[in-house]
């Protein structure tokens, strides 16, 4: 591709592009040079599970890769050892060493899926956070205004309702657009939330005597509600390291409205062909069913196989059309005599709690060997090979014994 082209390349389904000319002296530049951009990524180490709505920024990513440039992956350990100081939210407790450890290695199993490890070059923003002095964070700090810092729109709207904003939650964006800064960022890629921390690590390295990095954002994709943004807290997500049976039955339940968004943002489908496709449902041609089963069965294959995801989609036919069982269904061992409905569901693991088994079977959504069940106090004898189904997709078969 020439320069030109690899504009439009990268830029497709982009929302912020900051800036097309910026991109262009730089691609310019480093062809002279015979070297490629260093395009930088931040990720969060207290979630380590990717899931569909993360494989939006890392698609881009891997075009940027193809196109002959570094993709510098940063885990922010540092911060994710502090925690979010706002006491906000509750999926962002601090983290110990070890922790981050483990969930780095997670996280790069899970990325490598998508990018290619050998133009990836993953760091930790402790390398540098971690060394600096005080005197070096208050020098920092006075690169930074506090009206810059209000201008962001969650710190505005709190800020006008007189709510507490700590000076910590100030250093966080001040953080990542160092990372920018240490790393020699041409480019920095988020997602739409994420513009603000963005342009504050492009003004850093202006007043740090770097050249200010391209900003690229890119869309957040709604959940399984089709609603709220994906998200593992919201338990709307679908992700890339789930079984392929799990993965495929999540993605028939994509709204209708929702499907061509994954077609293009997660399959990176080409956008005439999807229109083409919703064109067709829409004159009745094709069926959204069937659409929903060239969807599940093509990131089933993208992330798991070809094979996993035809058996995925033969055996949701079998469970959901013919109402038959499925092939493989996880068993739970107990002892002969009678126990409690809900304590034989956590047992099972068709429910996290008696709290949690109870709601399912006051929403009529478990059966015992096909009859629903809607007492949650009831008493059953368990039976070898009895069937426990709880919604659409757990099952669990009953073995004594004695």
């Amino acid at each position: 591709m020439n320069i030109e082209e690899q504009l439009d390349f990268l830029s497709a389904r982009a929302v912020d592009f900051i800036a097309r000319e910026d991109l262009k002296k730089k691609l310019e530049k480093a062809q002279a040079e015979g070297r490629g951009l260093r395009i930088k990524y931040g990720a969060d180490p207290s979630a380590p599970d990717i899931h569909l709505g993360h494989v939006v920024g890392l698609n881009k990513l891997r075009e940027f890769q193809d196109a002959g440039h570094t993709v510098v992956f940063i885990i922010g350990d540092f911060t994710g050892m502090i925690g979010d100081p706002s006491g906000r939210s509750q999926t962002r407790k601090p983290l110990t060493k070890e922790q981050v450890a483990v969930n780095a290695k997670s996280y790069q199993e899970q990325v490598f899926k998508i990018l290619d490890p050998e133009k990836t070059e993953v760091r930790f923003n402790s390398e540098w956070c971690g060394q600096m002095k005080f005197d070096d964070v208050i020098r920092l700090s006075s690169h930074v205004t506090v009206a810059q810092m209000l201008a962001r729109d969650d710190f505005s709207k709190r800020y006008a309702a007189n709510q507490p904003i700590s000076i910590v939650e100030f250093l966080y964006p001040l953080v990542q657009a160092y990372d920018s800064v240490m790393v020699e960022a041409d480019l920095e890629l988020g997602g739409t939330d994420q513009l603000f921390n963005l342009l504050l690590g492009r003004e850093l390295q202006k007043v740090m005597g770097q050249p200010p990095q391209c900003v690229m954002t890119l869309p957040l994709i709604e959940g399984l509600d089709g609603v709220q943004k994906m998200s593992k807290s919201l338990n709307n997500y679908v992700g890339v390291a789930e079984p392929a049976r799990e993965m495929y039955g999540k993605l028939m339940s994509v709204p209708d409205n929702l499907m061509w968004k994954y077609f293009e943002y997660i399959l990176c489908w080409p956008q005439d062909k999807v229109q083409a496709m919703h064109a067709q449902v829409a004159n009745g041609e094709l069926h959204p069913r069937a659409v929903k089963d060239m969807l599940g069965q093509a990131v089933v294959t993208r992330f798991v196989g070809e094979d996993e995801a035809k058996h995925a989609s033969e055996e949701f036919t079998r469970i959901f059309a013919q109402k038959e069982l499925p092939d493989e269904i996880p068993e739970v061992v107990v002892p002969s005599g009678d126990i409690g409905l809900l304590s034989l569901m956590v047992q099972a693991g068709l429910a996290k709690s008696n709290g949690e088994a109870r709601r399912l079977v006051k929403q009529g959504a478990v059966k015992v060997d096909d009859e629903k069940v809607t007492d949650p106090r009831m008493q059953i004898v368990p039976e070898d090979g009895m069937v426990i189904r709880s919604g659409k997709r757990g099952f669990t078969k009953v073995t004594i014994n004695d």
